[in-house]
C-alpha cells in the first residue's frame, strides 16, 4: 500500500494532479537547459557557470592524438553554434569520433569559461558528462555534409533542411514575423478571427480550387480487382441527367473546396466587430511552376468596417513597415548571414522600406509610365491598358522608376474580382497592390462592394451562381456598411525579406504541382 497520503476532496483538480504519481515520472529536462542565444548574448555573465546544453552536431573534429574533440553545436535558438570541448579522460562513452560526426545530436552538461585570446571563439564549454548522444548511423550516408549544399538541392531532404544554417535562419524569421503580426494588429484594435479551411464558395471566381470530397472513399478502400467497378458505380450514382456530378451523397452534402482566401468569412466578422484579421493556410491550383508559386500558402488578411481604399493603403504600408522594422531589431543576426551568403543589399533594402514614404500612383499611371520605358526597355508582355500587370512590369516600376516600394490603385474591372467597389468611371475599381522590389506584388486589397444591386450584377458577371454568396449577399441587405481589406503573401514577405530567389525555400514543407512531400 502506497504512504501517500489521499489528496484533501476538496482540494482544486489541479493540485491534485500537481500531486499525483509525481514519483513515475522523470525529472523535467527542457526546464534545465540553457539556450545557446543566451549564453552568446551575455559570455561574461556566464563565464564558469554550470550549464546544461543540447543541440545537433555542425562540425566537429577529434585532435590530440584522439583524445579531445571540439564540436560546433547548434540548438536553433541562433544562428551561431557554441564550441563544446569534450575530454576522452573525462567521457569514455561514445567513442569521439561518432560524437565528432555531422548531425550527432547531444546534450551535455559541464562548466562554460572564456578561452585564452588565441581562440576565435568567444565563449566554450568544457564537457564533463554526455548525458546523451543520439549518433548517426552512417556519416558517410548522411545527407547534409559539412559543405554548403545548394537549396534545390536540399529540397529533396525536407524532414533535414531545418539543420543547415539558410532553413533555420528563414525559420526563426518566419517565426518572428508572424509574432509581429500579430503585434500590429493586436495594437492597433483588430481581432484575430480564425476562418475556415474548408468553404463552399470561390472568393476569386477564378475558379483553380482544389475539390473537398469523400466520393471516392470507397473505391480506394477496395481491391484492386473491383477498384474500376466501384469508381464506375459511384459515378454512376452521383451522376445527374445532364452528367455533371451529384454531391447529395457526399460528407458535406454540396460541393467543397480548400479555400483561396479567409476574405469572405472575415468580411462577415468585420461587420460586426469593426476591425478584425485573419492569418492562415490558403490554396490555389495553379499549374504554375514559377519560383514565385505555391499551392499551399499562408495569407494575412485585414477586414475593416467604415474604412475605404485610402484607409486600407495607409495600414498596408505601415504594416509592411512594421514588418521590415521588426527584423531589423529582432533578426539581425540571421538578416546579417543573409546577407553573406544570399543578397548583399538585404539589410539595405528593409532599411530603406521601412523609412521611406512609399509612391502611390493610379493603374493608368503606371500603364503610361511602363509605356514610355518600352524605348529603354523591351517587355515580354505588351503593355497597354486592360492587362494585369506582370512580375516583369511590377519590377521595374519599384526597382527601377521609383527604387522603393509603389502602391498602384484603381485596377480596371475585367482584371479584377466580382466583390471589389465599382469606381464612378465604370471602368475601374477601388482596388490596389503593394509593389515592393525583389518580388513584386506584395499586397493585394480593395474596397469593397457594399451597394446590393451593383455587387449582385458583379457575381452574375462573373459567372458565379447568386446562391452560393447569399450570405454575402445579407451582409448589405442588413446593416451594410463601407469596409475594405487586404491580403498580405506570407511567403513573399519573406522572399522580400531574405532576398532568396525560390519561394519553396521559405515555408517548411511546399505544395506545388507534382510535389506534396511528406
Amino acid at each position: 500500500m502506497s504512504n501517500m497520503a489521499a489528496p484533501d476532496a476538496a482540494a482544486p483538480a489541479a493540485e491534485i494532479a500537481a500531486t499525483a504519481h509525481v514519483h513515475d515520472l522523470e525529472p523535467a529536462m527542457a526546464a534545465t537547459l540553457t539556450p545557446i542565444r543566451a549564453i552568446l548574448a551575455a559570455v561574461d555573465a556566464y563565464d564558469g557557470e554550470r550549464v546544461r546544453v543540447g543541440g545537433w552536431v555542425r562540425t566537429g573534429r577529434v585532435q590530440c592524438g584522439g583524445t579531445v574533440a571540439f564540436l560546433a553545436v547548434n540548438d536553433g535558438s541562433c544562428h551561431a553554434t557554441l564550441q563544446l570541448v569534450v575530454d576522452a579522460a573525462q567521457v569514455a562513452q561514445p567513442p569521439l569520433a561518432r560524437l565528432a560526426a555531422t548531425g550527432t545530436s547531444v546534450l551535455v552538461s559541464g562548466v562554460l569559461r572564456i578561452p585564452t585570446k588565441r581562440s576565435k571563439e568567444r565563449i566554450e564549454l568544457g564537457v564533463d558528462a554526455v548525458l546523451h548522444a543520439g549518433l548517426v548511423d552512417d556519416a558517410a550516408a548522411y545527407p547534409l555534409p559539412k559543405s554548403r549544399l545548394r537549396l534545390d538541392y536540399l529540397r529533396d531532404f525536407l524532414h533535414l533542411r531545418p539543420r543547415t544554417e539558410t532553413i533555420a535562419a528563414v525559420a526563426r524569421m518566419r517565426s518572428q514575423l508572424t509574432f509581429a503580426t500579430h503585434s500590429f494588429f493586436q495594437e492597433n484594435g483588430f481581432l484575430c478571427v480564425h476562418t475556415p479551411i474548408v468553404t463552399t464558395n470561390d472568393c476569386e471566381g477564378a475558379g483553380e480550387m482544389f475539390q473537398v470530397t469523400t466520393l471516392f472513399s470507397q473505391a480506394q478502400k477496395a481491391d484492386k480487382e473491383v477498384l474500376k467497378l466501384k469508381l464506375s458505380e459511384i459515378s454512376r450514382n452521383n451522376d445527374d441527367d445532364d452528367g455533371s456530378v451529384c454531391f447529395d451523397n457526399d460528407f458535406f452534402r454540396r460541393q467543397a473546396f480548400l479555400t483561396v482566401s479567409g476574405q469572405l468569412h472575415a468580411e462577415p466578422y468585420a461587420c460586426a466587430l469593426s476591425r478584425v484579421y485573419t492569418f492562415g493556410p490558403t490554396f490555389r491550383a495553379e499549374n504554375s511552376h514559377t519560383s514565385r508559386h505555391l499551392a499551399e500558402f499562408w495569407m494575412v488578411e485585414p477586414e475593416m468596417a467604415f474604412a475605404n481604399l485610402q484607409d486600407i493603403m495607409n495600414y498596408a504600408e505601415s504594416y509592411v513597415k512594421h514588418l521590415c522594422q521588426w527584423l531589423l531589431t529582432h533578426c539581425l543576426e540571421d538578416m546579417k548571414f543573409m546577407v553573406e551568403t544570399h543578397d548583399k543589399t538585404a539589410i539595405q533594402r528593409l532599411e530603406r522600406v521601412s523609412t521611406t514614404p512609399f509612391e502611390r500612383i493610379s493603374y493608368t499611371q503606371a500603364i503610361e509610365m511602363l509605356v514610355e520605358s518600352e524605348g529603354n526597355k523591351k517587355f515580354q508582355t505588351k503593355v497597354e491598358w486592360g492587362i494585369d500587370l506582370a512580375s516583369e512590369h511590377e519590377r521595374y516600376l519599384t526597382e527601377v522608376i521609383f527604387e522603393k516600394p509603389v502602391i498602384v490603385y484603381n485596377y480596371p474591372t475585367g482584371i479584377k474580382a466580382f466583390y471589389m467597389r465599382l469606381n464612378d468611371d465604370q471602368k475601374t475599381v477601388a482596388a490596389m497592390d503593394v509593389l515592393v522590389p525583389k518580388v513584386g506584388e506584395l499586397i493585394g486589397g480593395s474596397q469593397r462592394e457594399e451597394r446590393l444591386d451593383i455587387l449582385k450584377q458583379r457575381i452574375l458577371d462573373a459567372g458565379l451562381q447568386l446562391e452560393s454568396y447569399e450570405f454575402y449577399l445579407d451582409l448589405r441587405r442588413y446593416g451594410t456598411v463601407e469596409h475594405s481589406g487586404f491580403g498580405l503573401g506570407f511567403e513573399r514577405m519573406l522572399l522580400f525579406a531574405t532576398g532568396l530567389e525560390n519561394i519553396r525555400d521559405v515555408i517548411p514543407f511546399p505544395r506545388c504541382p507534382g510535389k506534396a512531400d511528406l
